[in-house]
C-alpha cells in the first residue's frame, strides 16, 4: 500500500466478458473477436453491482469485446453522463505466435511449467508479442499521466479491458513484485474497487463478484 493515504474518487476495474474465442479456449490477444451470450449476460449481472457508483470517467480499450462488455453493463446500471473513452493503451497483450492457438494443446505440447510461464509470467518472452512487462510498461503510465489525477480530483473511474492488462495494473496498483504477480489472477466474475493515494497505489481495495451463468460449451 501507499505511504500517503490521501483519499481518492473510486477506481472501478473490469474485465470484459467471455469472448467466443475464450469459450473455444484460443489465446486472443489483439483478435477482435465478439462476446458470448453468456459474457453478454455476466456483464448485465456486472452493472446490476455498480448501480451505488456513480461514475465520472469510463475508458475501455480499443477492442469490440470490451465495448461490448461496457453496452451491457450499462444495459442493467442506467444512463450515465459519462462518455465513454476507448484507448489502444488498455488492449489485451499480443500473444504473437501464440495467438489463435488453443491454451490446452500448447499445455500438451511445452508442458505445465512452461505453459503458466506463457500464461501468467512477468518477464517471459512470447515470439512476435507482447509479455506482461510490457503490457505493464504501456498500461501503468497512462494509469499515472491520465487516470491518476481524475482519481486525485475525486472522480470515480470505470476501466472494462482485459485479464493482462488489468493483471499489470494491479501490479502497480498493490505495489507486487514481479514472482507475486504470477500468481494473480483476473477470473470474468470479479469486480475491483480501489481508492488510491497521490503516488497511485492502492489505500483500500474491494473486491465485488457475481455469480457468473453456466457456459453452453
Amino acid at each position: 500500500m501507499g505511504k500517503n493515504k490521501q483519499r481518492s474518487g473510486l477506481l472501478v476495474v473490469v474485465r470484459h466478458g467471455e469472448s467466443t474465442w475464450n469459450r473455444l479456449g484460443k489465446w486472443t490477444g489483439l483478435t477482435d473477436v465478439e462476446l458470448t451470450s453468456k459474457g453478454r449476460s455476466d456483464a448485465r449481472l456486472i452493472g446490476e453491482q455498480l448501480r451505488d457508483i456513480k461514475f465520472d470517467v469510463i475508458y475501455t480499450s480499443a477492442l469490440k469485446r470490451a465495448h461490448e462488455t461496457l453496452a451491457e453493463i450499462l444495459k442493467t446500471y442506467g444512463k450515465t453522463s459519462a462518455k465513454p473513452i476507448a484507448s489502444a493503451v488498455l488492449n489485451e497483450r499480443d500473444y504473437g505466435d501464440y495467438t489463435g492457438k488453443n491454451k490446452w494443446e500448447v499445455k500438451t505440447k511445452v508442458g505445465d511449467k512452461m505453459f503458466e510461464q506463457i500464461r501468467r509470467g512477468y518477464d517471459t518472452d512470447i515470439p512476435h508479442g507482447e509479455n506482461l512487462h510490457m503490457v505493464y510498461d504501456r498500461a501503468v503510465p497512462f494509469y499515472k499521466k491520465v487516470i491518476l489525477p481524475q482519481l486525485l480530483r475525486g472522480e470515480n473511474v470505470l476501466i472494462v479491458s482485459h485479464g493482462n492488462t488489468i493483471r499489470a495494473l494491479e501490479k502497480y496498483l498493490d505495489n507486487l513484485t514481479d514472482k507475486q504477480i504470477e500468481s494473480v489472477e483476473m477470473p470474468f466474475s470479479d469486480i475491483l474497487l480501489y481508492t488510491v493515494d497521490n503516488t497511485g497505489r492502492a489505500v483500500t481495495k474491494e473486491l465485488r463478484q457475481i455469480d457468473i451463468a453456466p457456459s453452453n460449451a
